[in-house]
Order: structure tokens, then C-alpha cells, then sequence
């Protein structure tokens, strides 16, 4: 979603003059758009914003710095305490005011903290042209969230669940496919919450909205993410089986194998529920390869519960993962927890995890030696004649062809395989 954002952020500023440049030294404006999911991410704005003021006091004195993002929403006032160097802070719902933002700032008149949390007021705002970079493309159809997981932020800085209008995301698909993308990921923090007025003026869901996207000419490969098992109904599931553009690739985060811990993290799921729904969607669509995140040292996680995560990954079988340490935030529940797990045993447990998430990635892409895949050709390899593209799985692929076949969707027999990448040779 930060990359989408961030492109947008160049689409609001192309018609006052701004372009990308590619590195600081020669901007100047520097955005940082960030994260608040993890701790980590919110330290590393605040030592990236030292470095820029040494380069600003040193070289680029009316270079202009502005944070946007999550850790700008959560953190707003404190930044501009703590990093004088910031001339702008505005939040993920705000960067259309971008231009006016600028003008108080060389005007030195007004407000530069924007952290209002009207959704569709930004993407009614918003220039309906899109400069897109390459043949795939994100596209935002929800913001927001109402689960209130004890582990997240997100509902602090996001907001609420807010869903675009069919109209409004129809007409940036078409605009996308006029300009040469070919692959589109329909995207949310619940993606599959998705609920908005289509034209027949009723509420569609997710799995209507994808099946009017795909016959949008031009696009020929749908994916969306990121879902929540709460939100994953029947019919969504089938078109998920029907609907061909939609690729086989399913990230269902499920967090922990362990009904206690979901209770505590405020799932409201079991490890059952989630389990009869993977039973579903293979039955639908039996070529599919599942991702999911899982969260190492909740709370009162003990080595039980740790093993029943093992156990859920061993039995459901993943094709790739995101796996983390819990990272405590402050003003969500699972920070003010008891139990929290020492550092240590998060990391044991973290590696042991991992190591069975990886041997699980490398071996579902082995298993896809021999086997012809369609392949997106995004750009040309390191290697001379070498091409790049991505398959159905999101695998990183490597075959020699043409340059003329970049842009194209072409046929690959994959040759060998590592742990996240495919190699292959041109179908004959």
C-alpha cells in the first residue's frame, strides 16, 4: 500500500513541477513515507531523518523534508519535536494536500501537520491519471480497519474501513491498462472486507468488483490482497475457482496455531475455522499456493502454543510466508499484556519457524519443475539475452529471450528452482 501511496504522492506533485530524481542530493523535496507495523520501522524514520539534515545543513540548505505515512499519523507533533529538520508531516489519508502543504511551508504561513482520516476525501481528490512504472500495478480499493487485532496499529493510523466506489476504481484500472499494465493487485489492509456502491447501486463485493475488473481489456492478470479469514465468504471463494485472470496465489494470514493465542491477539477465528476455509478454497481452485503471516511471542505465548503454530504450518503447507517477532506498540492492548516473552525465546522460536517456512517455499518451487507457467516479462536479466518476469506465483523468473518480449505474457518451462526465484527456458 506505501508503494501505491508513494506513487500517487508523484501524481499530486506533477502539476506543480516535481519529478522524481533519483537520489537526495539532487531533490528538492524529500519524502519519506513510512510504516508503523513495527518498531523497527518507525526507529529507522527518525535515523534517515538524520542523515538528511546533515545533508540539507551541508549541502542543500532550502531543500524541503516532509514524512508521511503511518509513523506520521501516529507520531505526527512528536516528529516535528523531535527532527526539526521536517517541514511537513501529513498522514496516509491526507497527501493530496500535498501542493497546498508546500505553498504554507515557502510561504512560512499555516498548518504543515495534516492527519485528517477522510479516506474517500483523498481519493476524491485525487488526479485520475496515473503515471504507472512497468506492466503491474497497485491499486487501492479499501483502506482501514475494524478488527482491532491486540497486536496492530493499523485501526490508529488507518482509520476505519473505508472502500472506494466501483466507478472510481474502474476508471484508474482502465487509465492503468491505456498506459500498458497487464497485472493488477487489487489491495487493502482487508482487502476482502471490501463493500462499496457498484453501478447497478447496490453494495458489490471483493469477488463482483474482481469479475468487472477482468473485463477491462487489456488486463490480464488480477490479484488482491491483503485478506482476512473473517472476511472470506463462499462467494468470493468461488470466483476465486472461476474467474481464469485471477491468479493462483492466496495470501490468508492466520498469525498463530493456537486458539488461545488468536483469542488473545482478538482473531475471532479458530485454527479450525481457518483450516476448513483453506479446504474450501483448494476444492475451488486446486492449482492455488497459499502465503500467510505468522507472529512469533505473543503474550503469554508458552512453548505449547508455539508448537501448535508448528503444527498449523506443517499440516496446511505454505508456497511462501512472512514471519515475524512480536514487536510491542504502544497504545495497542498487547502492549500493556502480562507474560510477555523474553527476546531470546522469540528468536529461537522465530528461526525454528522460519527454517520449516523456507524448506516448505523451496520445495513448492522444485515442485514446479518441469511444469510450463505463464510468466509477466517485467525487464531484461543481469545476463546478456537474459529476461525477468513473474509467474502466477509471484516467483521472480529467469529465462533467456528477446527484449521485445518485455510487456509481453509468454509461456516459460521452468528448469530449476531456489527458494524464491524459477529459471527457465522459452515454450516452444
Amino acid at each position: 500500500m506505501n508503494v501505491y501511496d508513494s506513487e500517487r504522492m508523484a501524481d499530486v506533485l506533477s502539476p506543480i513541477g516535481y519529478a522524481p530524481v533519483d537520489k537526495p542530493d539532487d531533490a528538492d523535496l524529500v519524502i519519506l513515507n513510512t510504516c508503523h507495523i513495527r518498531e523497527k520501522a518507525a526507529d529507522k524514520v527518525y535515523s534517515e531523518l538524520g542523515r538528511i539534515r546533515q545533508h540539507k545543513e551541508h549541502n542543500k540548505p532550502d531543500m524541503k523534508v516532509a514524512v508521511a505515512g503511518c509513523v506520521a499519523q501516529a507520531e505526527g507533533a512528536e516528529i516535528m519535536r523531535r527532527a526539526p529538520v521536517v517541514d511537513m508531516v501529513l498522514g496516509p489519508q491526507t497527501y493530496h494536500k500535498l501542493p497546498e502543504m508546500i505553498a504554507k511551508v515557502h510561504r512560512q504561513t499555516g498548518d504543515v501537520l495534516e492527519v485528517d482520516f477522510d479516506t474517500l476525501e483523498k481519493f476524491d481528490q485525487l488526479p485520475e491519471a496515473r503515471k504507472p512504472k512497468g506492466f503491474s500495478s497497485f491499486l487501492t480499493i479499501q483502506e482501514g480497519c475494524d478488527k482491532f487485532c491486540t497486536f496492530c496499529v493499523v485501526p490508529y493510523t488507518r482509520g476505519a474501513e473505508v472502500s472506494r466506489p466501483v466507478s472510481q476504481i474502474v476508471a484508474e484500472a482502465r487509465s492503468l491498462a491505456s498506459q500498458g499494465v497487464r497485472e493488477i493487485t487489487l489491495i487493502g489492509q482487508n482487502v476482502n472486507a471490501y463493500s462499496a456502491e457498484g453501478p447497478d447501486g447496490r453494495d458489490w463485493s471483493l469477488g463482483e468488483l474482481i469479475q468487472h475488473v477482468a473485463l477491462i481489456g487489456g488486463i490480464d492478470r488480477i490479484r488482491f490482497t491483503t485478506s482476512h479469514p473473517r472476511d472470506m465468504d463462499d462467494e468470493l471463494i468461488r470466483v476465486i475457482g472461476a474467474e481464469p485472470k485471477l491468479m493462483p496465489y492466496l495470501h490468508l494470514p492466520i498469525q498463530a496455531g493456537s486458539d488461545k493465542i488468536l483469542r488473545a491477539m482478538n482473531r475471532d477465528h479458530t485454527y479450525e475455522h481457518y483450516k476448513q476455509l483453506i479446504a474450501k478454497i483448494r476444492a475451488a481452485r486446486p492449482d492455488i499456493a497459499l502465503s500467510g503471516d505468522f507472529i512469533v511471542g505473543f503474550p503469554g505465548e508458552t512453548d505449547a502454543d508455539f508448537e501448535q503454530t508448528m503444527a498449523c504450518v506443517e499440516e496446511i503447507g505454505y508456497g511462501s510466508s512472512f514471519s515475524f517477532k512480536y514487536s510491542t506498540r504502544p497504545g495497542t492492548p498487547g502492549a500493556s499484556m502480562p507474560r510477555q516473552v523474553p527476546e531470546a525465546i522469540k528468536s529461537e522460536r522465530l528461526k525454528r519457524l522460519q527454517d520449516l517456512l523456507y524448506t516448505q517455499q523451496h520445495d513448492f518451487n522444485k515442485s514446479l519443475i518441469g511444469r510450463t507457467l505463464s510468466v509477466l516479462v517485467e525487464g531484461t536479466g543481469r545476463e546478456d539475452g537474459q529476461l525477468f518476469g513473474r509467474s502466477p506465483y509471484l516467483q521472480g523468473t529467469h529465462f533467456d529471450g528477446p527484449a521485445e518480449l518485455v510487456g509481453q505474457i509468454v509461456n516459460v518451462v521452468i528448469t530449476d528452482a531456489g527458494r524464491n526465484s524459477l529459471v527457465g527456458h522459452l515454450a516452444p
